[in-house]
Formats: structure tokens, C-alpha cells, sequence
């Protein structure tokens, strides 16, 4: 008979201690980095182009090529994830993506750069896909609202940081240092992320039961030391047959599968359909372009009071009760927005509806996402709503650019609304809570949960 780890219910069973800091900061070090070469272009390409670098043409396919890269890596972590290891993983994007970096700052000329950006994306691409995931099989399923919105702080952080990094080091040093710096930071993390062990869920789910017990038997060591552990409640092994990534689309989980796309869809439409463009809509609604940096500014403070309401209801409220009150409250605040004119009145309501949109990705695509799916699946799954998002963030721009000019700001907002009533549609219709309770359960299509062995929970206690 095969060795049953139970490698889910004694994680659920710890208590929060340096182990698991260790583990967010890790996880939470390369999604921020990450974030940060994300919006480090805007000041970048403004450098090149002013220096004559490159062109206005040459800059938009160079973050194009960003995007691009990053629907492939997204893909491309889910396969590596699954196949051979979380560890695997996000070793390898870490490493292409730091030294992608370091290769930018040497670039002779635009094409060479954008290819190097291009290999970035893929980097890029794959981190959050692996980071939220990765984090979700760690954290006790009491904590994981709040670890997620933590993780989610430390990433959203990345537009703030990369604005000030750039506004200090462009002007002295050049738009190459921000490469640099990326790359640098990244190698560093990858050799700080050697130590951290793969994860014992996944480790039982592939058939390597013994890799998993060592594992684990040394997280409890060190999460015990000192102290006795709590008793394991239930015994499950989470042994499965290897899964090809169609599984995704077979009933029982196509339902999952399709609400993770839309949760990623409506996340970066959001984002790129609204966020990104609020100077430009700020300056057709009348105000300067000095007036509507500085407003957006204030307003994109709401990225992390969104990751901070998202912590504030991980834990307290269901994920779908949550998701639905998010996205209908995005909703409402763009009808109100889309009426105003009042510089004051824009700011306050842009800061809310910009608020509500990152409590959406907070809770949505670091925490409903990869909870969605069994652990065999986890990084495929959330790798291929990953893939959807990105293709939807490539559309967007084409897409904002015809509805403004044909609707205005009421028809870019209706195209954000469409997708948000399109996915609290699918999350009332999956009716699947993830939230606070465990990730083998969260995770289990239905027929594959199993009921607890009291009889054996001796040999874990």
C-alpha cells in the first residue's frame, strides 16, 4: 500500500512562525521584483525616446514584446510547476528574468533590447503564477486571507517604488541602471530562494512520498522547536495518477478552470483598461497633464489600500461573497465616475473605484485563483488563466482606444463592467468556497475529497 503522507493536514495544522515569514518573504521578494521591472517601462522608454534611442513605434512594440513574453511564461511556469517541481519553477523564471536584465543593460541598440525584453516577459510572466500558488500550499488555510493581501501589499508596492527608483537613478545614471538593478536584485533572490524547501504537497501529489515526509518532518522541527504541535485532524493522501493539462477542461473542473480565466481576464482589463489609462482619460476630462500625473498619483494609492481591505476580509468573509461585493462595487463606483467633472469629486471616487480594483486582484489572483485547483493541477490551472488574462491585457489597449474614441469613458467602463458581471456570473454559478478551509478540499473537484481516518491520525499527531 502506498505511503500516505497526509502532507496537507499537517501543514493546516501549524501555527504561523518564522517559517513561514521566511517563506512570504521569498515568495513576496520576487512578485515585488517582478512588479517593479513591470512598471519601470514608463520611465524607461520616455528616457530612450528622449535621449533618441528609440522611436515612438519602436517603443510600443518594445512593450508589446513585454506582454508577449509574459502570456508564454505564464504557460510556461504551469507546465514547469506541475511537471517538475514549485522550486523548479520559480528558480528557472527568476534566473532567465535576472539575467535578461543584466543582458538589457549591455543592449547595443532597440531591437536587441526588445528581444531581451521579450525573454524578461517570460520571466515575468511565470513568477505570479508560481507565487501565489506556492504561498497558498504553505499557509495555514485560517491565515491564507491575510498572507495572500500581505502578498499582495509587497507586489502592488512595485508601481509605487519603480516610479521613486526611477524618478532618483534615470536622470543620474541612466535608463540602463533600472535594468541593472532588476537584474541584480534578481540573481540575488535566486540564490536566497536555493534554501527554501519545494513544497511537501506537491512532493506527494507526483508519487515522491518520501521527499515529501523529509521535508516535512524537518518544516515541523523547525515550526516546533520549543513547542508541541497541535494534532492532525484529518489523513489524506493526495497521491493522484499524472494529469495531462486537458483534466482542465473535463467536467468537474472546466467550471474552475473558467472562473479562474475570467478572475484573471477582469483583473488585468481592469488594470489596463482603466488604471493604466487614467492620465490620458484625466486630460480629456480637461485637466492639465501636470494636474492628471499628480492626481493619478494620489489616486494610485488605492493599490495598496486595496491589498489592505483585502487583508482586512480574507479571513472574515467568503471568497465568493467577497469577489461578488468587489466587483459590483467597481462596478458602481464607474457609473459614478464615468459622471464626473470635479477635479476633488474625481480623485475621491477614482481613489475608491482604484481601491476595489486591487482588493479584486488581492483576493482574486493571489488567493481564489490557485485555490481553485488540486495540487496536481495548481500551476497549470493558474498558469492558463494566467495565459487568458495576458491575452486579454494585449487586446485592452486596442479595445480602450476604440471605445473612448466611439463611447468615451462610459464605453471603456462598460467594457470593464461586461467582464466583472461576466465572472461574478461564473463565481455564482461554480459556487465553490475557497476561503478558509483547506486547500485539498478548496482545490478538490467534487468525488475527490475524502472524509478523515481517525483511526490513523496516531502516526502524525
Amino acid at each position: 500500500m502506498a505511503q500516505v503522507v497526509n502532507a496537507g493536514a499537517r501543514l493546516d495544522r501549524l501555527p504561523i512562525a518564522r517559517f513561514h515569514w521566511r517563506i512570504l518573504g521569498l515568495i513576496g521578494a520576487g512578485a515585488a521584483l517582478d512588479a517593479f521591472d513591470i512598471y519601470l517601462a514608463g520611465g524607461v522608454i520616455a528616457a530612450m525616446l528622449k535621449e533618441g534611442f528609440s522611436t515612438q513605434a519602436q517603443n510600443a512594440t518594445f512593450v508589446s514584446a513585454t506582454f508577449a513574453g509574459m502570456l508564454i511564461g505564464a504557460g510556461l511556469a504551469g507546465y514547469v510547476g506541475d511537471r517538475y517541481g514549485r522550486r523548479a519553477s520559480y528558480q528557472f523564471n527568476l534566473g532567465l528574468f535576472g539575467l535578461a536584465s543584466l543582458a538589457a543593460c549591455l543592449a547595443p541598440d532597440i531591437a536587441v533590447l526588445t528581444l531581451c525584453r521579450f525573454v524578461m516577459g517570460i520571466g515575468l510572466g511565470a513568477e505570479l503564477v508560481v507565487a501565489a500558488g506556492t504561498l497558498c500550499e504553505f499557509v495555514p488555510p485560517a491565515y491564507r486571507g491575510r498572507w495572500i493581501a500581505i502578498l499582495g501589499i509587497l507586489t502592488n508596492s512595485g508601481l509605487f517604488v519603480a516610479t521613486s527608483v526611477g524618478y532618483l537613478v534615470i536622470p543620474a545614471l541612466g535608463w540602463r541602471a533600472m535594468f541593472a538593478i532588476a537584474g541584480v536584485g534578481a540573481i540575488a533572490i535566486w540564490l536566497l530562494r536555493k534554501r527554501m524547501p519545494e513544497s511537501p504537497r506537491w512532493l506527494e501529489a507526483v508519487g515522491r512520498p518520501e521527499e515529501a515526509e523529509r521535508t516535512l518532518r524537518a518544516i515541523e522541527a523547525e515550526v516546533g522547536a520549543g513547542r508541541a504541535l497541535p494534532p492532525v485532524a484529518t489523513v489524506r493522501s493526495l497521491a493522484v495518477p499524472a494529469a495531462p493539462v486537458t483534466a482542465l477542461f473535463r467536467p468537474g473542473m472546466i467550471g474552475r478552470t473558467t472562473a479562474a480565466a475570467l478572475t484573471c481576464m477582469a483583473v488585468n482589463i481592469s488594470v489596463y483598461g482603466f488604471v493604466a489609462w487614467l492620465p490620458t482619460f484625466l486630460v480629456r476630462q480637461g485637466m492639465s497633464v501636470v494636474q492628471s500625473l499628480g492626481f493619478t498619483t494620489l489616486m494610485s494609492l488605492g493599490s495598496i489600500a486595496g491589498a489592505l481591505v483585502g487583508m482586512a476580509l480574507g479571513d472574515r468573509i467568503s471568497r465568493q461573497r467577497s469577489l461578488v461585493g468587489t466587483c459590483l462595487a467597481i462596478m458602481a463606483l464607474g457609473v459614478v465616475y464615468a459622471t464626473l467633472r470635479e477635479p476633488v469629486e474625481i480623485t475621491v471616487v477614482g481613489f475608491c473605484l482604484v481601491t476595489s480594483i486591487y482588493t479584486l486582484v488581492t483576493l482574486g489572483l493571489y488567493g481564489y485563483i490557485p485555490e481553485l485547483f488540486p495540487t496536481h493541477l495548481r500551476l497549470r490551472g493558474t498558469g492558463v488563466a494566467g495565459m487568458c488574462g495576458r491575452a486579454a491585457s494585449i487586446a485592452t489597449p486596442f479595445l480602450v482606444v476604440g471605445l473612448f474614441e466611439a463611447f468615451g469613458l462610459p464605453g471603456v467602463l462598460g467594457l470593464v463592467g461586461c467582464v466583472l458581471a461576466a465572472l461574478v456570473a461564473a463565481i455564482l454559478v461554480l459556487r465553490v468556497e475557497t476561503g478558509g478551509v483547506s486547500l485539498d478540499d478548496a482545490g478538490s473537484p467534487p468525488g475527490r475529497r475524502e472524509a478523515a481516518s481517525p483511526g490513523a491520525l496516531h502516526r502524525h499527531a
